[in-house]
């Protein structure tokens, strides 16, 4: 469905003394409805390397295959149309809460799925918003929900998921977390979620992508990963947050 080859992307910093890239030789194959964590130490490009995959910004070496089209045939609206990226913070366009619902599908030339919205708000544990109202007038946990239901609503094939419960409380977090599987089951969607909480990482993944040394140095199925490291820069981060882990 996707595939990534020698995937790169410089640096600001040219002159960093360590490498000139923020991520370097990644290569990796998914399949419809995989869902991965992508886990690792800040500072190795995660957050980059989501943008990357959804043309945000663009690579600097490799290439991008999504269902046997590189990135460079597709134009970039379609291509984030089907690879959606929902950022850590939230951005909210002026307006009122329906507005930014509409935004994504006015933009790709879609109608737009009121009473799809109508379920995904209420089982995100939003029912009670007016959606007329302004949507700088929401917290940040409800902009983040509806930043996140704004991009399900485009049904892509991807979904790119930056620290995305950063800003939530516990129940809030496994509403959003429910609302993900189920959508994942019902859809079909595959979904790469950056998070720094390796029991969300071991709770909602079937693989684990764990970066370190700014390239992808371990993929392996999530149970694997978490019982047997193959690599010491994964048993020492994992010793490092296994208080994050259940047993």
């Amino acid at each position: 469905m996707l595939e990534i080859h020698d995937l790169a992307k410089l640096s600001y910093d040219q002159e960093n003394s360590k490498s000139p890239y923020t991520f370097a030789g990644i290569s990796a194959h998914m399949q419809q409805g995989e869902r991965i964590s992508l886990i690792g130490a800040s500072g190795q490009g995660k957050s980059t390397l989501l943008r990357t995959l959804a043309l945000l910004n663009t690579p600097d070496e490799g290439d991008m295959i999504y269902e046997r089209a590189s990135f460079r045939e597709v134009g970039p609206r379609h291509w984030r149309k089907q690879i959606c990226y929902v950022a850590q913070q939230a951005v909210m366009l002026p307006g009122s809460i329906e507005d930014n619902l509409c935004v994504a599908s006015r933009l790709h030339g879609q109608p737009f799925d009121r009473k799809l919205a109508d379920q995904l708000l209420e089982a995100s544990g939003l029912e009670h918003l007016d959606i007329k109202k302004q949507a700088s007038d929401m917290s940040g946990g409800e902009m983040q929900r509806i930043a996140l239901i704004r991009s399900m609503l485009l049904r892509p094939g991807v979904l790119l998921l930056d620290e995305v419960t950063s800003s939530l409380d516990t129940i809030s977090t496994r509403a959003v977390e429910k609302l993900l599987q189920g959508w994942h089951a019902s859809e079909g969607t595959t979904l790469i979620w950056v998070t720094h909480e390796l029991e969300q990482a071991a709770r909602t993944s079937d693989r684990v992508w764990y970066m370190s040394s700014n390239t992808i140095l371990e993929d392996a199925p999530t149970a694997e990963f978490f019982r047997k490291p193959a690599t010491e820069s994964a048993r020492t981060f994992i010793q490092y947050n296994e208080n994050e882990v259940q047993p």
